[in-house]
C-alpha cells in the first residue's frame, strides 16, 4: 500500500537589532524584543495554533490512520516558551495520541555541519534532549537545517545514532530515480533517506492559493489522485514544509486548512495510509545508496547551499563566526553560549544574499544584504573579543595547541575503552570459564573478610558462651584461658 509520510518544520529566528560599530565592547545585547514578540505572536495566532487545532481535530476523526511528523529548532522553541507557550502545550496534546512523531534538528539551525563537525554534533545532541524532556522520547529520525545534506553529513548523523534522515529529492542528485523509494547514504547504508517530493510539498506550502497557476484551485481529492496514480511498485510520498505554510505563505481565507482536513478521507478512499518517518524507515527497505558529494537543500531552484555562502559577504562572516568555534566548546559562560546559539541560525546568512529569489525574502531592519551583513558583522566583532577575553593572556597559538591536546586525550581515551571492551569481549570467548573463577575470587575475598571481621569480636562475648556450656563456674584465670582458643 502506497504511503503518504507527512511533516512540518517549526523554526523562529530572533531578529537581531540595529547594532552600529560604536556599540561594539559597550553592549554585548543583541537582540529586539519587540520585534521577535510581534512576529511570534502573529505567527502563532494566525498559523501555528489554527494548522495544530486542525490536525488535533484529524487524529481524533481518524485514530490510528492519520499520522504527521514534526521537527522544531531550538531557538524557535525559546521563543514559543518566551511569548507563544500556548503553541508547545499544543504539541505536547498532539504528542499524546500517539499519532504524532517529533524528529531532531540543529538546536540553532545553523549550518555547523558544513565546516565543524564537534559543533554540529553538540547542536544535534542538545536538541534531542531538549525534545525529549518536552516529549518524553528521543528522536530517531534528524533533519538538518533546510534539509541541507551532503554524504559526509549523512555519515556524522549515522555515527551519533539515528536510523533515518529527511533531504531533498531534487532532480540533479536523482537523475533518473524516483524520490518516492526509502534510499541510503553511501558512505554509511544504515542510514535510511526519506527524500522530499518536490511537486507534491510545493503545490501546497508555494502555489495554493496562487490564482495563476494552471492547477487553481487544488481540490484535496485531485491532490489526492495525483498521488494514487503513480506507479505501484513505488512507495512512499513525502510532503514536507515549514509549518508557516499553512496560514501564512497561504492565508487561511484561501481554505487551506478545509484542503488539509479532507486530505485523509481522500486518500482513505484511494487506498493510501499515513505513517511517520521512523515508521517508514521501520517499513521499507532501501532500495540503493545515494551520492551526495555537494551540499543539497530545499530553498531555490538550485537546491545548494548558494543562498546562504553564495557570495563574498556571507562567507566572510560564516567563516569568522566558526573561526571561534572550537574555543565556545571549552567555554562555561551560558550567556556566550547562547548568543552562539542565535548568532548561527542561518537566516542570518540569507539576509546577506545578493541572488534572485522565487521566495521573496523578509530582510526585516535591513534595507538590503549589505546593510544585514554589516550590522552582523559589528555584532559578530562584539561576541569574538567576548570570546577571546575568556582566556586571559593565552596567546591564539597557544590556545589551539591547548584545544588540539584536549581533542587529543579525548579521541584517545575514547579509543582505548573501545579496545578494552573489545579485549574483554575476546577473553571471555577464549577462556569461558574466566567469569566462573572471577565469580568464586570475589566469593573467597568476601569471606575472608568476614573471618577476619568476626576475628576481631571483642573478647568478653567468648566468656559468655562458655559460662552457659560449664556446669559450675570455673577460676577466673581457666576462664580467661580457655574462652580465648575458643574464640579463635
Amino acid at each position: 500500500m502506497k504511503t503518504i509520510c507527512l511533516y512540518f518544520e517549526i523554526h523562529q529566528i530572533t531578529h537581531l537589532k540595529r547594532y552600529r560599530f560604536f556599540d561594539i565592547g559597550t553592549d554585548h545585547y543583541y537582540y529586539d524584543d519587540y520585534a521577535n514578540e510581534r512576529s511570534i505572536t502573529y505567527i502563532a495566532e494566525h498559523s501555528y495554533m489554527p494548522a495544530l487545532t486542525a490536525m488535533q481535530e484529524m487524529i481524533k476523526e481518524h485514530p490510528g490512520y492519520f499520522k504527521v511528523a514534526f521537527s522544531l529548532s531550538g531557538v524557535g522553541m525559546e521563543q514559543l516558551e518566551l511569548h507563544a507557550p500556548q503553541v508547545l502545550t499544543k504539541l505536547q496534546e498532539l504528542n499524546e495520541t500517539g499519532q504524532v512523531e517529533f524528529l531532531t534538528e540543529p538546536y540553532s539551525h545553523g549550518l555547523a555541519g558544513l565546516i565543524n563537525e564537534e559543533s554540529f554534533k553538540r547542536d544535534i545532541e542538545k536538541m534531542s534532549k531538549k525534545i525529549e524532556e518536552y516529549f518524553g522520547k528521543r528522536p530517531t529520525v534528524m533533519r538538518n537545517s533546510s534539509l541541507i545534506y551532503t554524504n559526509d553529513i549523512g555519515e556524522q548523523v549515522a555515527s551519533l545514532g539515528y536510523k533515518g534522515m529527511l533531504t531533498e529529492g531534487a532532480k540533479h542528485v536523482l537523475g533518473w530515480k524516483s524520490p518516492h523509494y526509502v534510499y541510503n547514504c553511501n558512505l554509511a547504508p544504515n542510514l535510511k533517506l526519506l527524500l522530499r517530493d518536490v511537486n507534491a510539498s510545493d503545490d501546497i506550502s508555494l502555489r495554493f492559493n496562487n490564482s495563476s497557476w494552471e492547477r487553481y484551485p487544488l481540490f484535496a481529492d485531485t491532490y489526492i489522485a495525483e498521488i494514487a496514480k503513480c506507479p505501484e511498485s513505488e512507495q512512499v510520498v513525502n510532503i514536507f514544509m515549514e509549518l508557516t505554510a499553512l496560514g501564512i505563505a497561504q492565508p487561511l481565507s484561501s481554505n487551506i486548512l478545509e484542503f488539509l482536513k479532507a486530505l485523509p478521507t481522500c486518500a482513505k478512499q484511494a487506498g493510501l495510509e499515513f505513517a511517520t518517518p521512523s515508521e517508514v524507515c521501520d517499513k521499507f527497505e532501501s532500495v540503493g545508496d545515494l551520492d551526495v558529494p555537494d551540499s543539497l537543500s530545499w530553498v531555490d531552484e538550485e537546491r545548494d547551499t548558494s543562498t546562504w555562502l553564495g557570495n563574498q559577504m556571507q562567507r566572510e562572516a560564516f567563516n569568522k563566526l566558526y573561526s571561534v568555534a572550537d574555543r565556545l566548546h571549552i567555554a562555561n559562560d551560558p550567556a556566550l553560549l547562547q548568543d552562539w546559539d542565535y548568532l548561527q541560525a542561518s537566516n542570518n546568512f540569507r539576509f546577506m544574499t545578493t541572488k534572485p529569489s522565487n521566495c521573496n525574502i523578509d530582510r526585516g531592519i535591513y534595507d538590503g544584504p549589505f546593510d544585514a551583513f554589516t550590522n552582523y558583522m559589528n555584532i559578530l566583532g562584539d561576541f569574538i573579543s567576548r570570546v577571546r577575553a575568556l582566556y586571559g593572556g593565552i596567546d591564539n597559538d597557544e590556545l589551539e595547541q591547548m584545544l588540539t591536546t584536549i581533542t587529543n586525550q579525548g579521541k584517545e581515551i575514547e579509543m582505548k575503552d573501545k579496545e578494552i571492551q573489545r579485549l574483554q569481549a575476546k577473553l571471555s570467548k577464549l577462556d569461558p570459564d574466566n567469569a566462573i573463577r572471577e565469580h568464586e575470587k570475589k566469593a573467597t575475598a568476601k569471606k575472608a573478610t568476614t573471618k577476619k571481621a568476626a576475628t576481631k569480636a571483642p573478647a568478653k562475648e567468648a566468656p559468655k558462651a562458655e559460662e552457659a556450656k560449664a556446669a559450675k563456674p570455673a577460676p577466673k584465670k581457666a576462664t580467661k584461658k580457655s574462652a580465648t582458643p575458643k574464640a579463635e
